[in-house]
């Protein structure tokens, strides 16, 4: 018999976009915190049940049917537990996941779905995991007459059907090492054990007295901890109730990073083909698993907050595919830039501890935007910076870059940044030459001459068969005071000569900046603070140590910073 099936068709959201939905499709609502992403997930489902419903994130919900009136009431008859009304013989209610349903009713909504919603039906179909559910599910069920009563507890799944059982405790014995057990003869109520699997002996099966006592000595996974509860709740509602479409908020809720990240793959992997399933998250270990298992089911919407609208945006999904085979952001964590409100884009991670620590400190001077909880990431150097950038941009999220001076140096560093970030090159060019030109046609710090006889110097005091690595770096030194842009990162705008190069530079700095793209004037983070000496790192610990807001000679460093903020307004 044909088995009656609902699904949510299209969500509209409150900025006026509308995305159409499959019903295979794992729609992943992503975004920084206190935009809508667990209100959206609500109410998707309240306009789901009733298209009246009052909300403020999401617009429109539209559901599909499949299936007759007819279908739906032997569904009903087989699935639920019945219940005969004496003053209305043809109209029984039915009982299930905590829901109740008349015939009558049933039969109304059903065919009323497109224009209404699917009303109490819908709990039904469209199930809401909440975290109190999912906790709930690995609660004792009570016993029935597996042969003659409807399962209406998701560990009656397990109870009627060993392969189920199997499956769940596989799953459970990969991310907690320990298995999950069916305790079939606990009187009125089915309890679950987790723990070793007690072997049968010779003369038992698992009703025999000796088995249940090896089995009544493990734990139940009701006495648990939440994560192994909550994990199994998910398990059941997403993978075995027969529901057509699961919304879950949160699933990272109460778990350890690599089992979110193990949960995340295997709603991909493990949930039926033809579910629905929608996801609020704010974990990057449930994102990173969902992308991991590298289906084309995943749809990723990132939604964000503008006063009483919430814009929505959805990720390419070939983009996101090839941004995930990117080793630097599958590794690193770049992606977790989707959950914040924008990301600034740093050379290293020394930049990264400078200018967060700035930011930090000017917002807890009360200097800071409200609701600003901007990420600093850094790409390895100016030429990861660019891809770093059209990646995050690629995901819709606010993006701005911070490079030393020498970034202008060279074209295709500086013109990939500025087009990564949006802008025109022809924009820029002509100030950008100017200012290039102005400063290669400075003297440098030393001639032809004087290279070559460091470099000299340098070869001759090696000793070793294999070039040393400080040989090296001291001719990168030597090779680098060779060009005039040594001495331009060392000290900044100021090497720029005066006149129609100073202005230019000036020109220039404010156009990249209009797009994200702000260049270190004084040359390079140390020269922020000179009065300490030491470089990277150690520069960085020993700048933190001081009152950052306080400090007359980090004053320039902090109006720097303010103008990075916020980072939800650039590249709009």
């Amino acid at each position: 018999m044909p088995r009656p099936n609902a699904f949510i068709r299209s969500v509209t959201f409150s900025d006026g976009t509308q995305i159409d939905v499959a019903r295979t499709d794992i729609v992943v609502i992503v975004g920084a915190n206190n935009v809508g992403k667990s209100v959206a997930l609500k109410e998707i489902h309240e306009k789901a049940l009733l298209k009246s419903h009052a909300t403020t994130v999401v617009r429109d919900v539209s559901v599909e049917v499949d299936g007759s009136p007819e279908d739906l009431d032997a569904w009903l008859e087989r699935t639920c537990r019945k219940r005969n009304n004496p003053s209305e013989p043809n109209n029984p209610s039915y009982s299930r996941l905590r829901t109740t349903v008349s015939s009558r009713g049933a039969k109304r909504s059903w065919q009323n779905a497109s224009t209404h919603g699917l009303d109490q039906l819908g709990r039904l179909f469209i199930y809401r995991l909440t975290t109190d559910a999912r906790l709930q599910a690995a609660n004792p069920a009570t016993n029935i007459q597996i042969t003659r009563e409807p399962l209406t507890h998701p560990i009656h799944y397990m109870q009627v059907d060993d392969s189920i059982e199997e499956k769940i405790s596989k799953i459970f014995h990969q991310a907690f090492g320990e298995e999950i057990i069916v305790h079939r003869n606990a009187g009125n109520q089915v309890p679950l054990y987790c723990g070793t699997r007690p072997e049968l002996g010779e003369d038992e099966d698992r009703v025999s007295p000796t088995y249940i006592r090896r089995l009544e000595s493990l734990p139940t996974l009701q006495s648990q901890g939440d994560g192994m509860r909550a994990f199994v709740g998910v398990l059941l509602h997403a993978f075995i109730v027969e529901h057509s479409a699961v919304l879950i908020d949160e699933p990272e809720a109460f778990l350890h990073p690599p089992q979110a990240r193990f949960l995340g793959r295997l709603l991909v992997e493990q949930a039926p083909k033809d579910r629905q399933l929608f996801v609020a998250t704010h974990s990057g270990d449930v994102l990173r698993g969902l992308l991991d298992a590298d289906s084309k089911r995943v749809r990723i919407l990132r939604i964000q907050r503008n006063g009483n609208v919430n814009p929505i945006a959805e990720l390419d999904n070939a983009g996101i595919r090839r941004l995930w085979n990117d080793p630097l952001l599958r590794y690193s964590n770049v992606l977790d830039g989707v959950f914040h409100s924008g990301v600034v884009v740093c050379e290293s991670d020394s930049d990264c501890r400078f200018y967060a620590a700035i930011r930090d400190a000017i917002t807890e001077g009360g200097g800071g935007t409200p609701g600003d909880d901007s990420m600093f990431v850094h790409a390895g150097g100016k030429d990861r910076m660019a891809v770093v950038i059209r990646s995050l941009r690629n995901l819709k999220v606010p993006v701005s870059a911070v490079a030393d001076f020498d970034v202008l140096n060279t074209r295709t560093t500086v013109q990939r940044l500025w087009e990564g970030l949006g802008g025109q090159w022809d924009r820029v060019q002509g100030d950008w030459e100017l200012v290039r030109d102005s400063i290669e046609s400075k003297k440098p710090e030393l001639e032809t001459e004087e290279v070559r006889r460091e470099i000299d110097e340098v070869l001759q005091a090696v000793k070793e068969s294999h070039f040393p690595k400080n040989a090296s770096k001291r001719i990168q030194q030597i090779l680098r005071r060779s060009s005039p842009w040594a001495t331009a990162k060392g000290v900044g705008k100021r090497f720029v000569p005066s006149g129609d190069p100073t202005q230019a530079c000036d020109r220039l700095f404010d156009t990249l900046k209009s797009q994200g793209l702000f260049v270190v004037d004084v040359g390079e983070l140390e020269g922020w603070c000179r009065s300490v000496g030491s470089h990277g790192p150690a520069w960085v610990n020993a700048v933190l140590e001081k009152n950052l807001l306080e400090d007359r000679e980090l004053a320039p460093a902090c109006e720097f910073v303010k103008g990075l903020l916020p980072s939800r307004a650039l590249n709009e």
